[in-house]
């Protein structure tokens, strides 16, 4: 029953209440990543896989320049990464514009992360299984360490959590979000600016 009806309702009532709370928090670092970024804009939109595979854009303050080399290519992550960039992601500020995609309805506060859509094709008939359900802001793989573990095992965290969604599991993947985020754990995998491309195998 939670699952089916009482997540959803949950869902849109706080996230429309903490939205309305932290709006003038949204508009301060919009303004400022506008300038951080050079010209790149404050948001970043992109298309993801929801729940049953179903797309949609993913809003996320935007923490990185559109900086290219001499042939076009985007430089390395780590390299269009701004000071100010790197701050809003190590406090998981820009995560918040997510909570517009869970009014929509597109995703939820607790759920798997929603990836890219190129990984579709490659997940295993297990790992699909992330997909039943909507994606989330945070989730039980985010608690166990966020992008700093490797993806074998936050598939496994992930599908643990499609069959384990309650109340509870979400208040205590609630509690520990803040306390990761208040200690900024599991930002980035080691040797990495955020965490390595999934290709089917790691």
């Amino acid at each position: 029953m939670y699952r089916r009806f009482f997540k959803r309702i949950l869902d849109f009532c706080i996230a429309l209440v903490v939205l309305v709370v932290i709006s003038p928090i949204l508009i301060v670092v919009t303004v400022w990543l506008h300038f951080a970024n050079r010209g790149a804009g404050a948001f970043f939109l992109q298309e993801r896989p929801g729940l049953h595979g179903k797309i949609f854009k993913i809003i996320k303050f935007k923490t990185m320049t559109d900086e290219r080399d001499a042939e076009g290519n985007l430089l390395p992550d780590a390299e269009r990464l701004t000071p100010v960039g790197r701050f809003v992601r190590s406090t998981s500020i820009d995560e918040l514009p997510q909570l517009i995609n869970v009014l929509k309805g597109d995703m939820s506060l607790i759920g798997p992360r929603p990836l890219l859509v190129k990984y579709l094709p490659l997940y295993s008939p297990e790992q699909m299984r992330r997909h039943d359900v909507r994606p989330g802001i945070s989730g039980w793989a985010q608690c166990h360490g966020r992008n700093a573990i490797s993806w074998t095992e936050k598939f496994k965290l992930d599908v643990w959590y499609v069959d384990h969604c309650t109340f509870l599991t979400d208040v205590r993947v609630v509690l520990t979000t803040i306390g990761k985020v208040l200690k900024r754990d599991g930002i980035a995998q080691e040797g990495n600016a955020t965490m390595e491309e999934f290709n089917g195998h790691n």
